[in-house]
């Protein structure tokens, strides 16, 4: 019996499409370097690294949501995405099932207006680079007539399961320990942000749209998108707190880096924080009529989600 196969078990959107599957009884499987027991799915141990436990990962499997994460490491990107984009591609076709890439925005470069799915690929970072590099190896499969296969992509996260999304640690986790919020370099400037469940139901949807296949498309994501003040003031309303924060700016952030390998590594991608970052996903809403979910509902789910103690 053919599969539904999500690769990178363990993560927010992971969790969250497991939920979609198994409310739909589905038969899926989850696979992931050391991935916990979920009740309704198989779960597989593997390395999609490897080209062969790539292969054994997918084997058997219709519909394949490729949604994994490697640590942020622009050098450990560059070794590691495209072996394991060549090795899913490569185990896709023997399998002769369906991909979906869930991706980010780091291939736009910055971008003058709202970036669409016509948005031409302009990297100004190591990331972006790499980022671009695999959607090519992707969408070339696509084009030569190889495999069936989608690109989906996301502005930054948040989410009541988004633990690295910046929003997340930076202003939910903040206010629910009862400490002082912070944005990054410029906070009166508009910054998408997608709702976690909502990339997990825009994957879902799309897999299941027969007429999407073949396509690059974008998650939906609220419009318009609220500044850091209004985001802050709005999340700061939710926990019953002041909205107080601080704006890190670029010469502390570069300090901060000398001595945190995440921050150092996030450095590059400072230029989506000085300009407006604003993500379109109309082409998803004229489709499946789903604009996602407002921000105000999305922050007020998220703070409850720390309030109760269910937090990242």
């Amino acid at each position: 019996m053919a599969i539904t196969t999500i690769l990178g078990a363990g993560g927010s959107v992971s969790n969250e499409l497991a939920k979609i599957l198994t409310a739909s009884k589905e038969p899926y499987r989850l696979v992931g370097r050391n991935p916990r027991p979920h009740a309704g799915a198989e779960v597989v141990a593997a390395d999609i690294a490897d080209p062969e436990q790539a292969l054994r990962a997918v084997s058997g499997s219709n519909v394949v949501y490729l949604v994994a994460g490697l640590k942020y490491d622009s050098n450990l990107w560059r070794a590691m995405w495209p072996r394991i984009m060549g090795n899913v591609i490569e185990a896709c076709k023997q399998a002769q099932a369906k991909l979906i890439f869930l991706d980010n925005v780091y291939m736009y470069g910055k971008v003058s207006g709202p970036m669409t799915e016509e948005t031409p690929y302009s990297p100004l970072s190591i990331k972006g680079e790499v980022r671009a590099h695999i959607a090519n190896m992707l969408m070339s499969e696509v084009k030569s007539g190889n495999l069936t296969a989608m690109i989906a992509r996301a502005a930054d996260f948040y989410g009541p399961d988004a633990a690295n999304g910046l929003p997340n640690v930076l202003v939910f986790g903040a206010f629910a320990q009862g400490s002082t919020a912070s944005w990054l370099v410029d906070d009166t400037l508009p910054h998408s942000l997608t709702f976690v469940p909502d990339v997990a139901r825009g994957l879902a949807s799309l897999a299941g749209h027969e007429s999407a296949w073949g396509q690059i498309w974008h998650l939906p994501t609220a419009a318009p998108a609220l500044t850091g003040k209004q985001f802050i003031t709005l999340t700061a309303k939710e926990f019953a707190v002041p909205p107080k924060y601080r704006v890190m700016k670029r010469p502390i952030l570069k300090l901060v880096g000398w001595f945190n390998p995440l921050v150092r590594e996030s450095y590059e991608m400072l230029y989506q924080n000085d300009s407006p970052y604003l993500f379109d996903s109309t082409k998803f809403a004229r489709e499946f009529d789903f604009a996602g979910t407002p921000y105000a509902e999305g922050i007020r789910i998220t703070a409850s989600a720390y309030k109760s103690g269910n937090k990242p």
